[in-house]
């Protein structure tokens, strides 16, 4: 009698003992979540007609700022202090995973788009807007929110918020080969020239005036072939072939500022003589790691204001409708991650990620748990499809707030 008595004690300890587990994993997901929110809703009020401190040109050029200036020096300064030629080739499946994470929404995309059926020229925005998520600003916002709790699961503040970042950015350039590269492609107008179906129909009425003016109404194109073609005789065949490459690989969109840091980074860091030259404590030139490490922390709340404030403009006007909008919320924030989870669980399995590194798994599950990316609305903008991305991204945002903290909750109980 005694000894059952015991055992029910004993059991009701552990059961006390698992609700505040789990109490305080919940308070660990949540807490980042709702840093972002406030700095986030913050943003939206200093954009608000009330306030009005940050105006569209203002956040116009702090978007700018952050993109050009703050988020390359934090790539720059993490991924250098961390990478080695040992991790370069130890994190590869980071890289890989990027590539995974892409063709698996990509299929969920598909499915979501064959059974939905959105309006014409939406069918392939349907299938990136669920298959491309944000890798990179997102993430590190969250990394970085996580890891300044000293309460967090994975350790010191400085390694979990340095080793996170370093993770993150490894896998920064290959999101922006596929973004530039597939996601361009994908978002190419349809045959009409225009994703206003009305503006789609004017070719059929006036084909010899639409045939005149063709080459205006795809300026990327021409563009694109004239140029190349008339400096051809001026130039030497090498010159010629390498010209052609870089316009037809895009070079010049993919290398934006963070990519080239994280470039950087990894050829200094990979480097021992150029590693002990700038980016250890007692380097010479460390003064501008230091430098960099500065202006890279203001690249958080920065960018999570601009992000609030293009949220005071609301959706705007769109012509998906309410189920293509659903169905692509449902298929990013809900469907995406399960597969993520399976991939990521099965690498494991084989032997890809690095032993003991919780903080590893951890980023690789973000990766595929994030809302859709920032940059493939700049690339829709650029093929003329911008309203209904801004549409899309302002109800993605607006619900992943809620997704990402029952997302991190399942994967800090996995985990530990």
């Amino acid at each position: 009698m005694m000894e059952r008595f015991l055992s029910e004690i004993v059991m009701e300890a552990e059961a006390a003992a698992g609700g505040e587990s789990l109490l305080g994993t919940i308070k660990i997901a949540v807490l980042p979540i709702a840093k972002v929110f406030t700095m986030c809703f913050l943003g939206f009020l200093m954009a608000s007609k009330y306030v009005n401190i940050l105006p569209a040109s203002g956040r116009k050029l702090l978007n700018g700022l952050v993109f050009s200036l703050l988020l390359p020096c934090l790539i720059f300064s993490q991924l250098g202090q961390a990478i080695t030629l040992e991790k370069m080739i130890e994190w590869w499946f980071i890289p890989m995973n990027v590539v995974l994470a892409t063709i698996s929404g990509s299929l969920i995309g598909l499915l979501i788009a064959y059974i939905v059926h959105p309006p014409y020229p939406f069918f392939k925005f349907t299938i990136v807007n669920i298959g491309i998520g944000n890798i990179g600003n997102v993430p590190l916002v969250l990394i970085a929110a996580l890891c300044r709790d000293k309460a967090n699961p994975f350790g010191d503040s400085n390694t979990c918020s340095t080793q996170g970042t370093a993770y993150i950015s490894f896998g920064q350039w290959v999101g922006a080969i596929i973004l530039y590269t597939f996601v361009f492609n994908m978002l190419a107008p349809p045959p009409g020239g225009s994703f206003d179906v009305e503006e789609a129909n004017l070719p059929i009425k006036n084909s010899s005036k639409d045939a005149a003016a063709g080459p205006e109404q795809v300026p990327l194109l021409t563009l694109d072939v004239v140029p190349t073609d008339s400096e051809a005789p001026k130039r030497g065949r090498v010159a010629e072939i390498l010209s052609f490459l870089y316009e037809k690989l895009k070079l010049k969109q993919i290398l934006q500022p963070p990519i080239i840091a994280s470039i950087l980074a990894m050829v200094l860091g990979a480097v021992p003589f150029l590693k002990k030259l700038i980016f250890t404590n007692d380097a010479p030139l460390y003064f501008f790691t230091d430098s960099c490490i500065i202006l890279g922390e203001a690249m958080i709340p920065c960018i999570l204001l601009a992000l609030g404030g293009n949220l005071v403009d609301g959706p705007g006007s769109s012509k998906l409708g309410l189920r293509t909008t659903a169905a692509i919320i449902f298929g990013r924030l809900v469907l995406v991650p399960p597969a993520g989870l399976a991939i990521v669980s099965l690498a494991d399995k084989l032997g890809f990620i690095p032993a003991g590194d919780k903080m590893f798994k951890f980023v690789l599950l973000l990766q595929h748990s994030m809302p859709t990316s920032v940059l493939s609305g700049a690339v829709a903008s650029l093929r003329g499809c911008g309203r209904e991305a801004a549409a899309v991204l302002f109800w993605v945002h607006i619900f992943a707030v809620i997704s990402m903290a029952g997302w991190i909750v399942l994967y800090l109980n996995i985990l530990f």
